[in-house]
């Protein structure tokens, strides 16, 4: 029987590659936007919405999905108040379920964020790590998941929250778009002797294991950290990017304690703290409850970034 999957963040970075993703296996897709999706098919459905905060009262929308997976959020937001991540990240994420439990719907996967852990690590995060977020963002997911995680005791549908680090791949937004840019002028940057570590994921291992997890038995209310497993430095990630755009690296090996001195002096120590410390995450219950192994590596998901020679 064909599984109806309805997705919601269609037309962003995440949501637009799970989508092309569902449409070349035997499932069909729901997935509400406000403009029209780059992706046509005969499985997909594109019902117009006016905001991502009115589509649970589209209760019409929910008929005989059996999944529902749920990439939209409020995020790559300075300056925005608490309680405007709330309004998108929380509430119309708890009305969202609460309608799709009212319909029937199985299953709900929630794309959380590994800043719900926090953002930096002195040992890698685990699932049963207690919550510790910092930003506005991370706290209105964390939010998100505990309304959530008391919605699906008190219904028949399932809850799956998956956390990811870092995501990117072609035309990728937020942090890593703005150092593949930078990769690109091939600048000498002086960040050649940062010897941190970092979890990142590539944007199709992140698919893979939202895929897995819409039908996986063993996915049911569980929380999954999620990464390429493959944790590296901000100089050895800065070197990778640069190669794969066809440039040779020029980065001078200033002492990281030069740059935390600096970062004081100018007011960037959130800058500073984020390209020198460590964020790494343990997916071992990932890998153990799913059988999953992330099916890219980090030197493959790099490349594609540069295949048609753009910058991600």
């Amino acid at each position: 029987m064909t599984q109806k999957v309805l997705v919601t963040g269609g037309t962003g970075f995440v949501g637009a590659a799970l989508i092309t993703r569902l449409l070349g296996s035997d499932i069909c897709v729901v997935a509400p936007a406000r403009k029209a999706l780059p992706v046509s098919s005969a499985k997909l459905e594109t019902p117009m919405i006016t905001d991502i905060t009115t589509l649970s009262q589209q209760t019409d929308l929910f008929a005989d999905c059996d999944v529902v997976v749920h990439v939209a959020a409020k995020a790559h937001a300075v300056g925005v108040p608490l309680e405007q991540f709330r309004l998108i990240n929380t509430q119309a994420t708890v009305q969202l379920a609460q309608a799709a439990a009212a319909a029937g719907v199985k299953r709900f996967i929630f794309l959380s964020s590994i800043g719900v852990n926090g953002i930096a690590t002195t040992r890698p995060f685990t699932a049963a790590d207690i919550p510790a977020p910092v930003e506005d963002y991370a706290r209105s997911k964390l939010e998100a998941e505990l309304a959530l995680q008391q919605l699906a005791a008190k219904t028949a549908m399932q809850l799956v929250i998956i956390r990811p680090p870092l995501v990117y791949g072609p035309d990728a937004p937020g942090n890593f778009g703005k150092l593949a840019k930078l990769a690109q002028k091939n600048l000498p940057l002086p960040l050649g002797a940062v010897q941190n570590k970092r979890s990142l994921i590539a944007l199709d291992n992140l698919i893979d294991v939202i895929v897995t997890c819409i039908d996986h038995p063993a996915a049911a209310n569980q929380t999954f950290l999620v990464s390429d497993d493959d944790d590296i430095s901000t100089t050895q990630l800065l070197e990778l990017i640069t190669r794969a755009a066809g440039k040779t690296p020029r980065l001078l090996p200033v002492p990281v304690s030069w740059l935390r001195l600096a970062a004081k002096l100018t007011g960037k120590q959130a800058i500073i703290d984020r390209l020198c410390g460590n964020l790494q995450l343990d997916i071992s219950h990932t890998r153990q409850t799913l059988g999953w192994t992330p099916p890219v590596s980090v030197q493959q998901g790099i490349t594609r970034c540069f295949i048609n020679e753009e910058v991600c």
